[in-house]
């Protein structure tokens, strides 16, 4: 965790009227467009919320459950946002460190996947030290990972709307859940992926459903983001 990171999960229910204003400023203005009423309603479909602050300012936020999806450990984030200044990666990691505290309490020696949609390739930063990240530049899916886009989806409410070859789920041009980081500088690892995103009809809200695995051992070590 970066120093000076603050970092809270609670249980999403525990949300006050001032937190999710709060989160919603944090999204003012960002593709994602998070607004009090749409985060209202997420409250509702999410079990944890976790706020990264500096010095009380809020820099992100994610809401994700753990859970078991066909019997494999699950960490699912069904919607983040994170501030485009100087201090969004260390809020992004941050908060994936901490998520990833809670998997290993939750599943202990297993292997955990990790899933949720992104937007842009900077997303592709959460997942950091994960293995077997799919889609992926240059790797042709197999039939299982791509029925794992499918269960995903269909976690998501949005089965109908997967195009599983591509992992693109079409949007309806509504607001919709997603991991929301774009910092004002894009990540290095970001140029590696821009080809995964060449098919998004970014104005009709389509996203990625992306998914990868953390390994029990790297779980254990606590190094996780990587």
């Amino acid at each position: 965790m970066a120093i000076g990171t603050e970092v809270v999960t609670k249980d999403c229910t525990a949300l006050t009227d001032s937190e999710l204003a709060e989160m919603a400023d944090l999204s003012n203005g960002s593709r994602a467009g998070f607004g009090i009423g749409f985060l209202s309603k997420q409250r509702e479909e999410w079990v944890l919320v976790t706020h990264a602050r500096e010095e009380g300012k809020l820099r992100g936020y994610a809401m994700s459950t753990l859970e078991r999806i066909g019997g494999t450990p699950s960490l699912l984030i069904g919607l983040a946002s994170y501030t485009r200044t100087r201090g969004s990666a260390s809020a992004l990691d941050a908060v994936m460190h901490d998520l990833y505290r809670r998997a290993v309490l939750a599943f202990p020696d297993e292997d955990v996947l990790v899933g949720t949609r992104i937007a842009s390739p900077s997303g592709y930063r959460a997942f950091a030290g994960l293995e077997d990240v799919v889609p992926r530049p240059e790797h042709k899916a197999t039939g299982e990972e791509r029925a794992w886009g499918r269960r995903l989806a269909k976690r998501f409410g949005l089965e109908a709307q997967l195009e599983d070859r591509s992992f693109v789920i079409k949007g309806d041009g509504d607001l919709t859940g997603l991991l929301d980081y774009e910092p004002t500088k894009e990540p290095r690892e970001a140029a590696a992926y821009k080809e995964c995103f060449e098919l998004l009809d970014l104005e009709g809200r389509d996203t990625l459903v992306c998914f990868g695995w953390a390994m029990a051992e790297v779980l254990a070590e606590g190094t996780l983001p990587a």
